[in-house]
């Protein structure tokens, strides 16, 4: 799946936007964060998350290891004239384990390409700081045909939500909020189907 050809045209979708609307509604609804607040997106995309959210932090860093998203994004900022942004291109996977101290990491449709789950959970739990807030929207557990476009698709097939409730626990966080929020509807060969999205929200209980 190459997200740099796909970059240009992310946004004429307006199921993404009224998807990261909803989800944004929800984070900000349970966490009620204040804007001295400091927010990393992982997996930004075109950053239509965080946009949502913009007024909500003091400050958001938004990585992606596509470059191509991360030039449109850049675009829609200076565009914008938003300056609480920082887009990085970056794979934190590659990166290490650099501590940040964030309080609030937020995902969106992007966990389910991450094959190693402990490892970007470690990851997310290095970064942030005890107490702060962790927020996964993605897909529930499905099968297989979201991705069967794709042959090179690699990732998982959605979450089985008391597994990932039980990774998240041996990677220092306690699920604050566990719900279906969302639900995408997709064109499968003649069929219409649907994909529920969950939202989780963790708070950081322990260094991992």
């Amino acid at each position: 799946m190459s997200f740099d050809k796909k970059a240009k045209n992310w946004d004429a979708d307006l199921k993404k936007t009224a998807r990261a609307k909803v989800i944004a509604k929800e984070i900000v609804g349970f966490i009620r964060p204040d804007p001295t607040l400091h927010a990393l997106e992982f997996g930004c995309g075109t950053g239509l998350l965080s946009f949502q959210l913009r007024n909500s932090f003091n400050t958001i860093t938004l990585v992606d290891n596509s470059v191509g998203m991360i030039q449109v994004l850049q675009e829609k900022i200076t565009e914008a004239g938003i300056k609480n942004f920082k887009p990085i291109h970056i794979d934190l996977l590659e990166e290490g384990n650099s501590t940040s101290d964030f309080d609030v990491i937020y995902t969106l449709m992007t966990l389910h390409h991450i094959t190693d789950m402990n490892k970007i959970l470690e990851v997310f739990n290095t970064k942030m700081k005890l107490g702060g807030f962790l927020c996964i929207a993605d897909l529930v557990q499905e099968d297989g045909s979201f991705h069967a476009e794709y042959d090179d698709f690699a990732g998982h097939n959605g979450f089985d939500r008391e597994s990932l409730s039980e990774l998240l626990s041996n990677n220092g966080f306690s699920i604050e909020y566990d719900k279906i929020c969302f639900e995408i509807k997709k064109q499968v060969g003649s069929e219409t189907k649907k994909y529920p999205l969950f939202l989780m929200i963790c708070k950081k209980i322990n260094r991992k």
